[in-house]
């Protein structure tokens, strides 16, 4: 299989490409607007045909690029359908599969982070593409957006827990420059999702994160519910960096949000 990672650094979100080598048939997995050109030419570069563009859910980070990946090469959108994307061509349900070439994507509903998260699985591969319901060491804040802390533990412990301990899981953000993780090791390190943590310690754990609010939310959720097919004058918005995070939210509390993601 043909797979690259790739990175937006100004949101610190992962694209994931992944393609069949003998029929070129390709899908993207969250992919970020201000990166389009970058992916066209990749899949060109490639001779690749992107067949999907995935959501692991409803981004409040960035404004997605899958509305203009169906105009531009007729892609089609595919999100969970707890997240309630109205524009998007499908609307995956638990367990359900998407095939590009000979390639299978399983669709596995993790909700907890938002309501309508879902992880994509790669059984052959051994891969996993979580979203923010698992970060590596980490995860997805639950205060905005239907999240709730009881269900993204169910969620991570029933349905990404239980893959294989040598599965690689993909998260759509990080902001520590680590790229990948697997099931054993979160299981065995994660500080707030190990098999130490029980159901009622995690839940104290995240309800005492003192978090600042997502500053491109207002912006990215009503364009990602469309699709990212939003006028460019919707989407001004300043993009804060790192280091502007560190400043306005003072080191400690920058620390916790560098290290759950949004």
């Amino acid at each position: 299989m043909i797979f690259r990672q790739l990175f937006d650094l100004e949101s610190s979100t992962y694209t994931y490409l992944l393609a069949d080598p003998e029929t070129r048939d390709a899908v993207l997995i969250d992919p970020v607007l201000e990166r389009l050109e970058r992916d066209l030419l990749l899949l060109r570069e490639l001779g690749l045909t992107l067949r999907y563009a995935l959501e692991t859910h409803v981004h409040a980070d960035h404004v997605t690029a899958a509305g203009r990946l169906r105009e531009a090469v007729g892609a089609k959108i595919a999100v969970g359908v707890a997240a309630g994307v109205d524009c998007a061509d499908l609307a995956l349900h638990d367990g359900e599969t998407l095939r590009f070439g000979r390639q299978t994507l399983e669709a596995r509903a993790t909700p907890g982070h938002t309501s309508g998260c879902t992880t994509y699985v790669h059984h052959a591969a051994g891969l996993a593409f979580t979203g923010d319901a698992l970060l590596v060491r980490g995860c997805g804040r639950t205060d905005f957006q239907q999240g709730d802390a009881r269900a993204l533990f169910h969620s991570v412990h029933e349905r990404i827990f239980s893959l294989p301990g040598t599965t690689l899981l993909y998260p759509a953000h990080d902001y520590n420059g680590r790229t990948v993780t697997t099931v054993e090791e979160e299981r065995r390190f994660s500080p707030r999702l190990s098999d130490s943590i029980d159901e009622a310690r995690f839940v104290a754990l995240m309800g005492a994160l003192k978090l600042a609010y997502p500053k491109r939310i207002d912006v990215a959720v009503p364009a990602n519910l469309r699709c990212g097919l939003v006028p460019a004058e919707e989407r001004e918005e300043a993009r804060p960096s790192v280091a502007a995070l560190v400043q306005d939210l003072g080191r400690q509390d920058a620390d916790v949000y560098l290290g759950f993601g949004i």
